[in-house]
């Protein structure tokens, strides 16, 4: 994405219809530059690293330096001293021309990070930006995520990404408004400027801040690549405590997002700690739920249980329907705990999931399996290991999740993909 980025910040420059010739007159001559060399204007433009924003001075340096060409003013003096006094003056007549200004306003025009993530909605736009970085299919899921109303959070890094690509140019300040009848009686240079408040700096600095002291990632496990990059532009001279179990990661790449947090952390010292107790779960969950944690994640140890309810998790195999089961069974911990009950299904079951809970209570809930996460019921129904496993690549760490939400009682209901044995145990959970 990154790389996508950088491409979309560069080719949004072309968005608004940006124009294929510039026209202006100099020393009593027109001067034309045609899109031929306006492209390779830009192309010497972009050249650099800086942000696309900040390289408009450069980008009219350079037009001004092909139009000067143009007009064979150099040639005609050698005198350095002249020659240097006339391409000013070229430049400041140039530069005043209200067509000059208009092309560089729609030629390079000033870029947000909301205008570009809105263009890279078009799929054509978006496949000719990100050609040999993603294929076809990808640029088509991405940019139909784009469409919708508001922002995800993950676009929210996407932008702050823009940002820092874009940057933002520097502003002239703005002077204190005056009233009129101190500048009819000279007042104004009588009169001393009022100086900020304390709170008035304490805002305004809270709104300039992008650097912090101290960083606090929680649930790091679930950052993405971007929004490490987002932290990290946030504490680059900061201590950090960052927690997080990677066996609950739902990223379905841990190790490109542990290269990104590593990125963010950068070369600074670190220590780590291992917490070892479980205090959510009774041992006999844990303990069902550590022979997932096996599988997700070969060679990690579980941490332990501090208590035991000598109530062992539950197996129940769907009958004639799936939702008659899973409605039976989660009726059947609603009698037995005074809290909610949890129902975890794979992602594209939520809303049947939803109707088949309907009359049992406020107490009932249903979610999706990413939708878990963070979570605790009392009682949880966890639907179709093998579902929940094989949605991502990251199934069996999501599943590891949603079996480690009960703090009292658990349910597991097989359906058909989990082969479950005579005792209703699926084959993801068997020894």
């Amino acid at each position: 994405m990154l790389k996508v980025l950088r491409k979309a910040a560069r080719g949004a420059l072309e968005l608004n219809d940006s124009p294929q010739r510039l026209r202006v007159v100099a020393f009593g001559r027109r001067l034309e530059l045609e899109a031929e060399e306006l492209a390779g204007i830009r192309r010497a433009a972009l050249g650099g690293t800086a942000p696309v924003n900040l390289l408009r001075p450069r980008a009219r340096k350079l037009l001004l330096d092909a139009l000067w060409e143009k007009s064979g003013a150099a040639a005609r003096h050698t005198d350095p001293e002249l020659a240097a006094e006339l391409r000013s003056s070229f430049d400041e007549d140039v530069s005043a021309e209200d067509s000059f200004t208009a092309f560089l306003d729609a030629w390079w025009p000033e870029l947000t990070p909301a205008a570009v993530l809105t263009a890279m909605a078009d799929e054509r736009r978006l496949g000719r930006w990100a050609r040999r970085v993603l294929n076809p299919g990808e640029v088509r899921r991405v940019a139909r995520s784009l469409r919708r109303e508001g922002y995800s959070v993950h676009d929210i890094a996407l932008l702050d990404e823009l940002q820092a690509i874009l940057g933002a140019p520097a502003r002239p300040r703005r002077k204190r408004e005056l009233d009129p009848l101190d500048q009819l009686t000279g007042l104004e240079e009588l009169m001393p400027q009022r100086e900020e408040s304390r709170r008035e700096r304490a805002e305004r600095l809270a709104q300039e801040r992008t650097e912090y002291a101290h960083v606090i990632v929680d649930e790091a496990q679930d950052l993405t690549p971007m929004q490490w990059r987002m932290v990290g532009r946030r504490g680059r001279q900061a201590t950090w405590t960052v927690v997080g179990d990677p066996a609950q990661s739902s990223w379905s790449d841990p190790d490109e997002a542990a290269e990104a947090r590593d990125e963010a952390l950068g070369s600074r010292p670190r220590r780590r700690f291992r917490l070892t107790v479980n205090y959510r779960n009774p041992a006999e969950i844990a303990e069902l739920a550590a022979k997932v944690l096996a599988l997700a994640m070969p060679g990690s140890e579980a941490p332990s249980a501090v208590r035991s309810t000598g109530v062992r998790p539950r197996f129940a195999v769907a009958g004639d329907t799936l939702a008659a089961t899973v409605r039976e069974e989660t009726a059947r911990l609603l009698d037995r705990v005074d809290g909610t009950v949890g129902v975890v299904v794979a992602m594209n079951r939520r809303e049947e999931a939803r109707r088949w809970l309907d009359g049992l209570g406020d107490r009932a809930v249903a979610l999706g399996s990413l939708e878990a996460k963070g979570l605790e019921y009392d009682a949880t129904v966890v639907v179709s290991p093998a579902e929940i496993a094989d949605e991502s690549p990251a199934g069996l760490r999501v599943l590891y999740v949603a079996l480690t939400r009960a703090t009292q009682r658990l349910t597991v209901v097989s359906g058909e993909r989990d082969e479950p044995d005579a005792a209703g145990v699926p084959d993801l959970l068997r020894d």
